[in-house]
């Protein structure tokens, strides 16, 4: 092993130094130009791109990878678990006519210097520290939500993005829905005259999950690498695939991380609001009562901004009654009238409650679930790659991204101590009581700290 090769692998693994905590997420422009995003990625405009984490969500990538429209060019595809990586070298194989690397460790690659973007899907937990490791390496990010697994990371993510000076699109797709993005700014006009409150939901059928049983890990899956920042422990049967979300906060951000992050996000969107200054919380496991999910299954959550505006979450993991007569969406309510929107498009309500206009999606990412891929993260993908090249700002800049999922953060607090309620800082993001700073941050395995 190289000088060079030994010196970089072990500063990806411990992270660079220093950051100052306390630095501002608080956003509510997208501020960041595409003059500053411009950088050279060679004389013929070719991106090379990575994929890390080749599970749920590899596939939303592969048309805008495998469309030679793009000039995208992948060259790894990683994965610590290699059924998943010889699965996904099988579907991208059969639709590029050159060769690509799969690759077990994101550290290997991030070594490779012709890498310019990285893809990252993994666990919750890999994606601050990994997208951190990536800016250091000189790579763009384009990072699924949650941006953070902790309010210490979210702020993280949004200063190494300064520092680096990378291009960091957080994957909250229907920030690229054409009829989102219209609904919004005549919401920002006036259509339905002062907002007030914004109410946004999910209600979902996931059923009962398996008691955690020790057991050696499934053949194929690099669990030290699996676990990276995260404390080590002993392998529990069935983590690995998907029920990680479930299995205590190790690794997962339970529902709010995990969809709560992309409604509020609209919601905040719509109001233009940033962060809350006041948060109410009730939440617990209400169903399956003696099954091995560890995490609130159920959520209500109030955030109270200071413009007197009001953003509600009401979340039912495994209860599917659509108590708003659909499975997700997001309610926006103004002194003149009102608007349902979601994926599939929106209607906006006079106010007594008559519909007067109404547009429909043709896509296919509509639903519970964005699932393998379509139209709104095809736009996402796009948009990624022209701010890249420097010929669009990103429609969803980390420091956007950011302050969404820091309303996400307050509420797991609060529901880890049981707390119904504590007020912030809306400006700096700190909690005013002691006991929930506490669990601002989260501990690391010694070497993995996430640091700029």
């Amino acid at each position: 092993m190289s000088t060079d090769r030994r010196n970089f692998i072990k500063k990806a693994a411990v992270g660079v130094v220093g950051v100052a905590l306390g630095s501002k997420i608080n956003a509510n422009t997208n501020s960041v130009s595409a003059k500053s995003y411009s950088n050279i990625i060679g004389s013929n405009d070719r991106i090379n791109v990575a994929i890390q984490g080749l599970g749920r969500r590899y596939g939303a990538y592969k048309s805008t990878i495998t469309n030679k429209d793009n000039n995208i060019k992948l060259l790894y595809l990683c994965d610590v678990m290699k059924s998943q990586r010889d699965k996904a070298g099988e579907k991208f194989g059969k639709s590029l006519d050159y060769k690509f690397k799969l690759e077990n460790d994101i550290r290997n690659v991030l070594e490779d210097r012709h890498v310019d973007a990285v893809f990252m899907a993994t666990p919750d937990h890999w994606h601050t520290p990994g997208a951190c490791m990536a800016m250091q390496a000189g790579k763009h990010v384009y990072l699924e939500k949650p941006c953070s697994h902790n309010m210490y990371e979210n702020e993280l993510i949004v200063a190494a993005q300064k520092k680096y000076d990378k291009v960091v699109q957080m994957g909250n797709q229907q920030r690229s829905s054409l009829e989102t993005k219209s609904i919004v700014k005549d919401i920002q006009d006036g259509v339905i005259g002062k907002t007030y409150r914004a109410t946004a939901f999910y209600a979902s059928k996931r059923g009962r999950v398996p008691n955690q049983t020790k057991a050696a890990p499934p053949e194929g899956l690099d669990w030290d690498l699996f676990q990276g920042p995260a404390p080590r422990r002993d392998y529990t049967d069935n983590t690995w695939n998907y029920n990680w979300h479930w299995y205590g906060w190790d690794y997962g951000t339970a529902e709010m991380g995990n969809n709560a992050t992309h409604e509020l996000d609209v919601a905040r969107w719509a109001l233009g609001v940033g962060l809350p200054e006041q948060i109410d919380v009730r939440a617990g496991k209400n169903q399956h009562l003696d099954d091995g999910w560890e995490m609130y299954d159920s959520m209500e959550a109030r955030f109270r901004f200071s413009s007197g505006q009001v953003i509600e979450w009401d979340g039912q993991s495994r209860n599917g009654y659509n108590k708003y007569g659909k499975g997700r969406g997001v309610i926006v309510y103004g002194s003149e009238g009102s608007v349902f929107v979601d994926r599939n498009g929106f209607e906006l309500f006079d106010i007594k409650g008559k519909s007067i206009r109404n547009s429909k999606s043709d896509g296919s990412e509509g639903g519970l679930a964005l699932g393998g891929g379509g139209n709104l993260s095809d736009r996402h993908s796009i948009n990624f790659y022209d701010a890249i090249r420097g010929k669009a700002e990103l429609v969803s800049p980390i420091e956007q991204g950011a302050t969404s999922q820091a309303m996400t953060h307050y509420a797991n607090i609060a529901a880890k101590l049981g707390k119904a309620s504590f007020e912030i800082d809306d400006q700096t993001g700190r909690i005013f009581d002691r006991d929930a700073m506490k669990l601002w941050s989260r501990s690391y395995e010694p070497g993995w700290e996430p640091k700029i």
